[in-house]
């Protein structure tokens, strides 16, 4: 099946090293430039390396390759390295790469999570193959929390005793495939002691939810990522909104996209509501109305 939302998603590949491929979904990409001159950002994290000015616009530019752990990029090779200009997680941010490959087109079904034994902090969410060639498809959001560390103000919500009970009693899942997304969720619920399930994969979720609802215990809220190997989160929201016996899960579709399009995709899938990462606040007030709405169905 694809994606009722018929969202056409590519990879972007792109190299850090000599040798290995790596990738970023085509709808985090505004566009590509050519490095130009950057100005010096005072007291910036390390790997970022200034400032570039397009069209009008002063965008932070990271040095990819040091970011994740390679060597930098040098002055020399500045000449042959791209600027890719993200959208994402509500920032517009320029990663510096030592050269562009291709855009490919992309069946997201056949993307693999990455190895366990890589651990927690490989910036990776996904590897797949082209060509061949091994490409891994990089964490933004792991990446981003370590250059920009996220304030308490947008990772901690505050609740009202009335607030907590109603959201307590529910079957809560919770779907993301970047490590950090699903932190940032888990504390976001741990902090106010509300309990939940958490998968990383789309398939998964799938499957859970159906196990809960052969066992008269239905989700009721589902918060998934969108962006996902195997099933991605319009899938899911269709699949789900398409099994009466799951259909009445309130949907909230999570994402790092800062775009119109993933809000319009997300309703067109069936999901109640598309929220761009991370603001707890956002979030809790989110599952709230949909405590509200199961309420209601009882």
């Amino acid at each position: 099946m694809k994606s009722k939302a018929s969202q056409s998603q590519g990879l972007l590949l792109f190299r850090l090293s000599q040798t290995q491929l790596f990738a970023l979904g085509t709808l985090k990409i505004r566009e590509l430039v050519p490095y130009t001159p950057l100005s010096a950002i005072p007291h910036s994290h390390p790997t970022i390396m200034g400032a570039a000015t397009i069209r009008g616009n002063t965008i932070p530019v990271i040095d990819m390759a040091s970011a994740v752990g390679y060597a930098p990029i040098t002055q020399e090779e500045l000449s042959k390295s791209y600027i890719i200009i993200t959208d994402c997680q509500r920032m517009v941010i320029g990663f510096l790469v030592r050269g562009i490959d291709k855009i490919i087109e992309c069946n997201w079904r056949d993307i693999e999570s990455p190895p366990n034994n890589l651990g927690k902090n490989a910036y990776l969410t996904g590897v797949t193959k082209f060509d061949n060639q091994l490409v891994q498809l990089l964490d933004v959001e792991l990446l981003l929390s370590k250059v920009f560390p996220a304030s308490p103000e947008t990772t901690r919500a505050i609740l009202t005793d009335v607030q907590r009970e109603k959201l307590k009693p529910l079957n809560i899942l919770l779907v993301d495939d970047s490590h950090v997304a699903r932190k940032q969720l888990s504390d976001a619920l741990d902090s106010i002691n509300i309990p939940y399930q958490v998968t990383s994969d789309g398939r998964d979720a799938l499957a859970i939810m159906e196990q809960a609802a052969n066992d008269g215990k239905p989700i009721q809220l589902l918060v998934s990522d969108i962006e996902m190997p195997g099933l991605d989160g319009y899938e899911l929201a269709f699949e789900v909104k398409n099994t009466p016996a799951l259909a009445q899960a309130y949907i909230i579709l999570h994402t790092s996209l800062s775009s119109e399009i993933s809000v319009s995709q997300a309703h067109q899938v069936g999901a109640n509501e598309a929220l761009t990462k991370f603001d707890a606040h956002e979030l809790i007030s989110a599952m709230l109305r949909g405590a509200e709405q199961q309420n209601a169905n009882v």
